[in-house]
């Protein structure tokens, strides 16, 4: 049987027999037996001279339960400097999960206090919970140098009161320590000659639940990175990933399961952030020098940017001569983005962003604000337009800021300005989720049957019994909601042009687009760089993606000559949402009435949405003004068009923005050698185009092979001018 010190009370078998659960039990740890019968084997070693030993059994289940301390070091131990606690019986765990061989006991030596640390974290681990040095103290007075350290759990102690004071913001954290009384002790010695630390006391009794092996791993202790590692994830910072991708593909190089790496995003993106840690003012002279390179290098390439009084960079906005292209086709709608910072510099980064013709994003421009308030936003805007010339949107979709919206009113007082859906519905669970409980996403539904509402009436009404039917007629949120819905609701939106972006698949594009060159920037000098990095990658996916799509044969669902034509002018991202259109058509009927026609439901015998059609002049309108909302016609608008017999839709309704080409033919005629790459993209586009018409049968095959051929042994009869040889030479090297 197990001998040991008097203590307190007694210990039992947990049920689940893997602990044993204390009752008011001060230091138990093993220490020898006193006979042959022991039934369980003792430590490695124990020399008896450190230990008082006296039995003390348990009654239930005839265990005895042991402690070990050193008589030499009657010192009381309290693992906190303020408070101390009694601890009540059903508050302590005894862990005695470890075999015996590796758990600490009185007289194990140790050649240094670092050496007995590991030890004993290592200890820690198996068990299920981390250390900490707690206290190092000197003996026998002044200047005998350190002779004595604690080692203690992680949760020991308590957390002092803090000072609350007015002028300095307090974080109101939750604390992990619960005074818990595990312990080790260690003593310095030179009785043996050389010095030598000997363990003096131990405890590994905790008054909290331990962590299984798969948990506490994530203790910050045992979260560690590698110089290798850190090396690794500074050069993926440099290509631009997010820190997500970063874990995923550090999981495959190492061969583990997703979340088994050493170290959590978290952590990650605390080391990202130390290197970050960099003289504002240097960063802003370097980001003012490396924008005025990349203008020597390319013309094209603008920027602006404003000093403050102590001439200092306070704003500063850019934009490539791509994304100025793009904006000429595809600046009809766009987002301006003002939600996202650089946590490293605090500042706030506003974004323009588009879609263009294949439903992908596109990127406009960018601008770094000291200060978001009306002044710096209209700033903003302002070097906007003088990038594109003077052209404003016709519609822009922000967030609920009202600086923005003021200085929207100033700067692009014919704009359409309306607040994006997505950056709403992000709020919803802070808002809502508390005051609704079981019913979140039930009024979450509703909420969106309302949003995507043809009439203004019909919202109205929904409106006011959704609001009684989840007593929500106190709340600020909905009233906030309610009070500008004629900025986020459709039913009030839908008579103009916002180019899908409306919709939650086109919200998560464009914010996975964002993220790419924004969670992992390391240094704002280089910010500028990895911008245009990102926007070429996703140039260049979208290249592939576009090829895919074109060479893709196209299904024809309805047969109908409206439908072929189309297929041969829109893109397959745009036809795919006409033909949609097409299929539901069928399902309509027409009635001619005094100024249009009468379309509805062929199930419903009363309502449908009014048509108007003058087949003289090419123009079409529907009450439901999809057109005019998305570029695409209405299954209202086609059903009457295929009543009149019409087989194509008319060219204006067919909108540039959604073709296959991208840049409008009337450009060609006053291209320069300037623009070589820009006829070179036209001509791929048109290239593109042909592959998909030719692979429709045989006969247009063998047609397309025929011509290219006589057309490409004419082409190489043409001389090539030195200008042409150097344009070449540049896109083989971008290629």
């Amino acid at each position: 049987m197990f001998i040991g010190r008097k203590n307190w009370g007694f210990g039992t078998l947990s049920p689940h027999g893997d602990r044993l659960i204390t009752s008011r039990v001060s230091l138990w740890t093993p220490l020898t037996t006193s006979s042959s019968e022991s039934s369980c084997p003792l430590p490695n070693k124990v020399d008896l001279k450190w230990a008082t030993v006296k039995n003390i059994m348990s009654e239930e289940a005839g265990n005895v339960l042991v402690v070990y301390d050193d008589p030499s070091d009657q010192r009381s131990l309290s693992l906190d400097d303020t408070s101390s606690r009694e601890e009540s019986p059903d508050e302590t765990r005894l862990s005695l999960e470890t075999s015996h061989d590796a758990i600490p006991y009185i007289g194990q030596r140790f050649a240094t206090h670092d050496a007995a640390y590991e030890f004993y974290s290592e200890f820690a681990k198996r068990c299920g919970f981390s250390i900490r040095r707690h206290r190092t103290e000197g003996k026998d007075g002044i200047g005998k140098g350190l002779t004595r350290r604690y080692f203690v759990c992680h949760r020991a102690g308590n957390t002092p009161v803090k000072t609350l004071t007015e002028s300095k913001p307090q974080r109101n954290r939750k604390s992990s320590r619960c005074g818990c009384q595990a312990y080790m002790r260690i003593s310095k010695s030179t009785e043996l000659g050389a010095p030598e630390w000997r363990v003096t006391g131990f405890a590994n009794h905790h008054n909290h639940d331990l962590l299984e092996p798969n948990q506490v791993r994530f203790l910050p202790a045992y979260r560690t990175i590698s110089d290798a590692d850190k090396s690794r994830i500074l050069m993926f910072a440099k290509t631009g990933i997010s820190v997500h991708q970063m874990m995923r593909l550090m999981e495959l190089e190492k061969c583990v399961e997703p979340g088994y790496l050493p170290f959590t995003e978290k952590d990650v993106r605390n080391l990202l952030q130390t290197f970050r840690k960099l003289d504002p003012e240097e960063e802003s002279i370097d980001l003012l020098r490396m924008c005025r390179n990349i203008k020597e290098k390319d013309p094209n390439f603008r920027f602006e940017y404003t000093l403050d009084s102590n001439n200092r960079l306070e704003n500063i906005a850019w934009s490539y001569a791509s994304s100025i292209q793009s904006y000429d086709i595809f600046g009809d709608a766009v987002v301006f983005d003002t939600t996202h910072r650089l946590t490293a510099f605090d500042m706030p980064l506003v974004i323009w962003v588009g879609m263009n013709n294949y439903g992908m994003p596109c990127f406009f421009g960018c601008a770094l604000l000291r200060e978001e308030n009306v002044r710096s936003f209209s700033w903003a805007l302002k070097a906007f337009l003088g990038f594109m010339n003077g052209k404003a949107p016709q519609t822009i979709l922000t967030d609920q800021n009202m600086c923005l919206k003021e200085a929207l009113a100033m700067e692009m007082p014919a704009t359409k300005h309306a607040f994006c859906i997505w950056m709403i519905v992000a709020k919803f669970p802070s808002w809502f989720n508390a005051n609704l409980g079981e019913r979140y996403n039930e009024w979450k539904a509703e909420f969106y049957r309302l949003y995507n509402l043809e009439s203004v009436e019909d919202f109205e009404i929904g409106w006011r019994d959704m609001v009684n039917s989840f007593g929500l007629h106190a709340n600020r949120h909905i009233a906030n909601l309610y009070s500008s819905r004629s900025l986020w609701a459709l039913p009030f939106l839908r008579s103009h042009f916002f180019a899908g972006m409306t919709t939650t698949g086109q919200s998560k594009s464009i914010n996975a687009f964002i993220q790419r060159f924004l969670s992992a920037q390391t240094r704002l000098a280089h910010f500028v760089e990895q911008v245009a990095v990102a926007i070429d990658f996703k140039d260049q996916t979208g290249e592939q993606q576009t090829m895919q799509q074109n060479l893709q044969n196209i299904c024809l669902k309805t047969g109908a000559p409206m439908e072929s034509h189309a297929a041969t002018i829109l893109t397959p991202f745009a036809f795919s949402k006409l033909q949609e259109q097409l299929v539901l058509a069928a399902h309509y009927a027409s009635f001619p009435i005094e100024d249009g026609f009468l379309v509805r439901h062929h199930t419903k015998a009363e309502g449908g949405r009014k048509v108007y059609w003058s087949p003289r002049e090419g123009i079409i309108s529907c009450s439901c003004h999809q057109f005019e909302f998305s570029g695409i016609l209405c299954r209202h608008a086609l059903r009457v068009l295929s009543t009149g017999n019409c087989f194509q839709i008319p060219d204006r309704y067919l909108p540039l923005r959604w073709r296959r080409i991208s840049m409008p033919s009337a450009k060609l005629p006053q291209s320069s050698p300037s623009d070589h790459a820009e006829r070179v993209q036209l001509l791929q586009n048109m290239v593109s185009s042909l592959i998909t018409e030719s692979a429709k049968s045989k006969e247009r095959l063998d047609m397309a092979t025929e011509q290219v051929s006589i057309l490409l042994s004419r082409i190489r009869e043409q001389p090539i001018s030195s200008q042409g040889v150097r344009d070449t030479s540049t896109i083989n090297r971008n290629l």
